[in-house]
């Protein structure tokens, strides 16, 4: 590797990895590479799914751009940044741009609070990790405050329905940087010189269509889907454990359980956002009120939502049955859809089907454009996967029972009950 004599990763030609603003589940960093791409820590089993994915899945999964080397870096004065090597030297798309990730990377690495930034401000505080950590530019990185001025915030309501803090980045992947940071604080030995730390991380970074690019306001439900979530590969501990949550929460009975999501609110202007402690917690009937929730955008329910997303469901569904030997283990599904509306949605404007031109974030015939996405393949098991210990037949029944009882529920919705 070569050491650059800057710490500005755009000059050295490298690419400065940002948060990822719409993260709402998972337990692994999900960063931002470019406006349309995101990365996330490589596990060689789900980089094998994606390079031998059925053509009929392609369209439910977000498209798989590659691998990238990841380096941790350091400047003089302790700021600290994860960069990645382009995947081409000449790809002019993959710079270094100052957008408003940018900003609040570069903040959340200041030892100290930043001062002088103009616009309203978020400002967020971390002292309770501080204080379980030892001194290091990570703690204090995680101690500092750190400001983003955006034009939405994002207000988070705890597992009991509290409305607790209000930001500018959805909590949650804000709490799987910390804790990524934090890991590799403790991985890697502290280095003097103001340039790379160590040599690249020993695990590269999957390169992955960012899905939600296309979106103004991203409305974005992640449900965990069946009725396991430990893969083949569980130590015993491990699988008591995921089979306790299952059986406490909607896994069990409905095959699917809410692990986060985040939704916009137009009439506060910020988005609501639920994690996955509040998903273990709701019965059957308390899933169907948090669907509805999320179909909702604070002053009525987006009932034109609800055709597209049973449509989308039901064609997954199609897709999984054909798929024999597959066992999609602790993988998620992701709903999206726009939270800021088209101009004809307004509220004295035609319904969407009447609407006589599509907007850009609409589908053909002004229906309102949605996403199904299925995503998070470290435990996926399939004849033919490398290093499997079981091979099942047919397709996979949890998946499809969760399947199942969505589209039920949400045709539920529709109907009234």
């Amino acid at each position: 590797m070569v050491v650059q004599d800057s710490a500005d990763p755009g000059d050295a030609g490298l690419v400065l990895l940002e948060p990822f603003l719409h993260q709402v589940g998972g337990h692994l960093s999900v960063m931002k590479y470019d406006e349309d791409t995101v990365c996330k820590p490589l596990v060689s089993r789900e980089q094998r799914f994606y390079e031998s994915l059925p053509l009929a899945m392609k369209r439910f999964t977000p498209q798989y751009r590659g691998t990238i080397t990841v380096h941790l870096q350091k400047d003089s004065l302790g700021h600290l940044s994860l960069v990645a090597t382009p995947l081409r030297e000449d790809q002019e798309s993959f710079q270094v741009s100052a957008g408003p990730a940018v900003a609040i990377w570069q903040k959340l690495q200041q030892t100290t609070g930043g001062s002088g930034s103009a616009g309203p401000l978020a400002q967020w505080q971390h002292a309770r990790l501080a204080h379980a950590l030892p001194e290091s530019p990570v703690t204090a990185l995680l101690r500092s405050e750190f400001h983003l001025s955006t034009h939405v915030a994002f207000l988070v309501e705890d597992a009991n329905g509290n409305q607790a803090t209000r930001g500018s980045l959805n909590p949650w992947g804000l709490h799987c940087h910390q804790a990524h940071l934090t890991r590799l604080c403790t991985e890697y030995p502290q280095n003097k010189q103001h340039h790379i730390l160590a040599s690249p991380l020993p695990r590269g970074f999957l390169l992955l269509e960012n899905v939600v690019s296309q979106y103004k306001r991203p409305c974005v439900l992640d449900l965990k889907m069946g009725t396991r979530q430990h893969g083949d590969d569980a130590s015993a501990e491990k699988k008591a454990r995921h089979m306790t949550k299952c059986a406490q929460s909607t896994s069990a009975c409905l095959g699917v359980r809410i692990c986060g999501m985040q939704v916009y609110q137009t009439d506060k202007k910020h988005f609501l956002c639920k994690d996955k402690y509040y998903g273990r917690k709701l019965s059957v009937d308390g899933f169907r009120q948090a669907l509805y929730q999320f179909l909702h955008d604070g002053t009525r329910l987006r009932t034109e939502l609800l055709g597209p997303i049973q449509r989308q469901l039901q064609a997954l569904l199609s897709v999984i049955r054909g798929q024999s030997s597959y066992r999609f283990y602790s993988s998620s599904l992701l709903v999206i859809y726009d939270g800021q509306e088209p101009p004809e949605r307004a509220p004295d404007s035609p319904h969407p089907q009447e609407a006589p031109q599509p907007s850009p974030g609409s589908c053909p015939g002004g229906l309102p454009k949605v996403d199904i996405r299925m995503i998070d393949f470290a435990h996926t098991t399939y004849k033919g996967s490398w290093s499997e210990r079981s091979t099942y037949d047919g397709p996979d029944p949890g998946y499809i029972f969760g399947l199942e009882n969505l589209i039920q529920i949400l045709r539920d919705i529709q109907e009234g009950q």
